[in-house]
């Protein structure tokens, strides 16, 4: 009797199941179809990114190394000239060779005397939220201490703000711009203090920590 039971519960199953296919089997169909098609495209993204990654490298180290070998007999027309090659790169570049390509780029304005050219492609790597977080804040860096002298102090000061803070890799030499700013201002007294600090700091570098010393010998006579 029970065989019987089973026998009726199972044809009952069966065909539940086979009127269910009858009604949602298409849906079914376009339903794998579209998970097949989402794999699909997310391949080709992942191979699309890999060629632009592979293409940006080469064109970046090819330029990087018409750069390099002009060495110190490089003209500033020829470094003006460079800085627009890498510019033009950037444009179309993926997140990290533009950083790297603008940065390179500030580097050769700025020996060039093309200061203003400079700060702006610094100020972009700094606001560039792709842009990884060490490479925006040596941006602001290197912003501010070209701005020594050049710049108002509170542009400056603006530039170096968050990146003194002992957490931050980049504050030694952060701190050692605050302390040369302090000096120019007048502020000798923070300057000595400020490079007291640096001289004494186990996470700053140790050249920093070597220019604060011989700075502070010289500022106590």
């Amino acid at each position: 009797m029970v065989d019987i039971f089973d026998e009726v519960s199972d044809d009952l199953r069966s065909e539940r199941a086979a009127r269910l296919l009858r009604r949602y089997g298409a849906l079914l169909v376009i339903a794998a179809l579209l998970v097949l098609l989402g794999v699909a495209a997310q391949q080709a993204v992942t191979w699309y990114q890999a060629r632009q990654d592979q293409e940006a490298a080469t064109r970046f180290l090819n330029l990087s190394q018409t750069i390099d070998t002009a060495g110190q007999n490089i003209t500033n027309d020829q470094r003006t000239a460079d800085a627009s090659a890498l510019i033009n790169f950037a444009n179309g570049a993926p997140a990290g060779y533009r950083t790297l390509a603008r940065l390179r780029a500030a580097g050769l304005d700025a020996d060039a005397g093309q200061l203003p050219a400079a700060e702006g492609l610094w100020d972009q790597v700094a606001q560039d939220d792709a842009a990884d977080p060490l490479l925006r804040g040596l941006a602001n860096l290197l912003w501010a201490q070209h701005g020594l002298g050049n710049a108002p102090d509170a542009a400056v000061a603006s530039h170096l703000a968050g990146l003194t803070s002992p957490q931050n890799p980049l504050h030694g030499v952060a701190q050692e711009t605050q302390a040369l700013m302090f000096l120019e201002q007048g502020n000798t007294a923070q300057a000595k203090a400020l490079f007291s600090q640096i001289a004494a700091d186990p996470g700053a570098p140790e050249g920093v920590r070597n220019r604060a010393d011989g700075l502070l010998a010289k500022l106590n006579g």
